[in-house]
């Protein structure tokens, strides 16, 4: 099943972003390497992009087909992005995190005719690349590296072709293939905890629309200066930033890795004006010893996504004179999909705000009927800017995208409630939600008020089974071991419904993580949720 949200008449235009970029701005700082202290303007860009496009055709990928890369954020990716674009192929970017066996299954789905990989995870590929779980002939073998960064030996009858020395030294323009706004451009995989992750497929109609809503809705301008701190092989990576400010000609500071020492030095050095993180990295910020120093004065748009941020740390954002809002987004819709009002009440911080300009939202309940203000139901998104599909998954895309026949609501798999102002809040995942004694409990509720404890780093809240109440939740907290379950049972008194506090406790060193310092809730349910003892580790 393939679901079209828009035209399929091909146009030249729709896979020449950077060529009308530079045509238009050619001398604007595009894209900062931090690593090397090497800034790219949009000719630059577009002038790389010509010689990577060259660079696909002696490898004869052509339209519609897909160019895999795992790798860490560098220029190269976003070479690939433009050039994929001029021929009319896919770039599907794989996270460099993956287990060689993730990664063969993920690459025999793709089935891609061109394979970059930056050199740390050449052993890796090669080793994904002669997995059983991969049964397709191996594609060329482009190498990214730095300097003399040596590569794992390559498969049999392959070899390494290093991707500055292959790439032709023709920039001159190229002729762009006919594209049309609903032909594929990104692969996107989700951060699915069980089973493989499901590949996105976003088209250049809805990458488009994302950047259109996120430039009207949150106010971005052509001199804005971001540092991106997603990956490129998320949504959040190529959506979030990335894309809207190469449509307005801002300028985007990338890095191979990211710590949050670093992010305040980015900000600073480069007079960043917006910054979009998830809130983890966020509250390391704030944790940080250089944070009170930091000059975080050219910040006007600070964004919290990938998960609810804790008041705390909106709190110290605020007493910075800078709002913390929330965003939500996911890889099949947006990802951004909701935007603050100007003049917003901090009475409403804890929301994600109201939907964005060409976004339509709704909550309802099991049967899909709209529930009325207040009420907690599934989040529905409608817009241009959805994802078009699951490749190679129909009744995935069935579930989640719906069919034309109908308007197109994606379903998020999310909880939410909107308020009587029409200011949309999150109440954890559909699946996350457990019954008590017959009372329905959302843990992010819960864990917004554990984590106010000062014993408690991080906290989630996981349901276990309870002889007497059906279910009853456990706190497996990140902090301070000395506390105990009486304890914070002490401090929940009078700030939690009785049913709603844990009652057990568990401890663990450090979070598991899914995608860029995003809490894998299912490994911690994995992990802790079918044992009641208190004294878990």
């Amino acid at each position: 099943m393939t679901v079209h949200h828009h035209s399929p008449r091909p146009y030249q235009w729709v896979g020449s972003l950077s060529e009308k970029r530079a045509a238009l701005t050619p001398d604007r700082t595009a894209l900062v390497d931090a690593d090397t202290g090497t800034a790219f303007t949009y000719a630059d860009l577009d002038a790389r992009a010509n010689r990577t496009a060259r660079l696909l055709d002696e490898f004869g990928v052509g339209e519609g087909d897909r160019v895999a890369v795992v790798s860490r954020n560098r220029p190269a990716l976003v070479d690939c992005y433009f050039a994929t674009a001029k021929r009319g192929a896919a770039l599907a970017p794989l996270s460099h995190r993956l287990a060689p066996r993730e990664l063969a299954l993920m690459l025999d789905d793709i089935d891609p005719t061109l394979l970059l990989v930056e050199a740390p995870f050449a052993e890796d590929l090669t080793d994904a690349l002669a997995h059983e779980g991969f049964t397709h002939e191996c594609p060329p073998l482009v190498g990214l590296a730095d300097g003399d960064d040596e590569f794992a030996p390559a498969p049999a009858d392959r070899e390494w072709h290093r991707y500055e020395e292959s790439r032709p030294a023709d920039d001159s323009p190229v002729e762009t293939a006919d594209v049309g706004l609903s032909d594929p451009h990104l692969f996107l995989h989700t951060g699915g905890s069980t089973g493989l992750p499901k590949q996105v497929v976003q088209t250049h109609g809805s990458i488009a629309w994302n950047a259109f809503n996120t430039i009207i809705s949150w106010g971005l301008r052509p001199d804005d200066v971001t540092p991106m701190l997603f990956p490129f092989f998320h949504t959040g990576g190529w959506n979030v930033l990335t894309i809207p400010l190469f449509h307005l000609g801002g300028t985007v500071v990338i890095s191979r890795d990211v710590e949050p020492g670093q992010v305040l030095s980015l900000v600073e050095s480069y007079e960043a004006t917006v910054l979009v993180s998830v809130p983890a990295v966020l509250r390391f910020m704030v944790e940080d010893d250089d944070w009170e120093a930091t000059d975080l004065s050219s910040l006007r748009l600070v964004k919290s996504g990938g998960g609810p941020c804790r008041d705390a740390i909106i709190e110290a954002w605020n007493e910075r004179g800078l709002s913390l809002s929330q965003g939500y987004g996911l890889t099949e819709c947006g990802p951004n999909n909701f935007a603050m009002p100007e003049g917003f009440s901090q009475e409403k911080t804890g929301s994600i705000g109201k939907p964005c300009m060409y976004v339509d939202a709704r909550v309802v309940d099991d049967d899909g009927d709209p529930l009325p203000a207040g009420e907690v139901g599934e989040l529905e998104l409608a817009s241009p800017h959805a994802a078009d599909r699951y490749w190679n998954n129909e009744e995935a895309t069935s579930e989640t995208f719906g069919s034309e026949e109908e308007h197109p609501w994606v379903s998020t798999g999310d909880l939410a409630r909107v308020d009587e102002d029409g200011y949309y809040y999150i109440e954890g995942r559909k699946k996350n939600m457990f019954v008590s004694g017959g009372e329905n409990v959302y843990p992010p509720e819960i864990e917004d008020v554990i984590a106010g404890h000062s014993k408690v780093d991080e906290v989630v809240v996981i349901p276990v089974p309870d002889n007497q109440w059906g279910e009853v939740g456990k706190a497996v907290v990140e902090g301070d071991e000395s506390l105990t379950l009486e304890e914070l049972t002490e401090y929940l008194e009078g700030k939690l419904a009785g049913f709603k506090r844990p009652r057990h406790l568990a401890f663990v060193d450090s979070m598991p993580t899914s995608g860029p310092s995003k809490i894998d809730r299912q490994a911690v349910g994995d992990e802790f949720g079918g044992d009641t003892d208190s004294t878990d580790r």
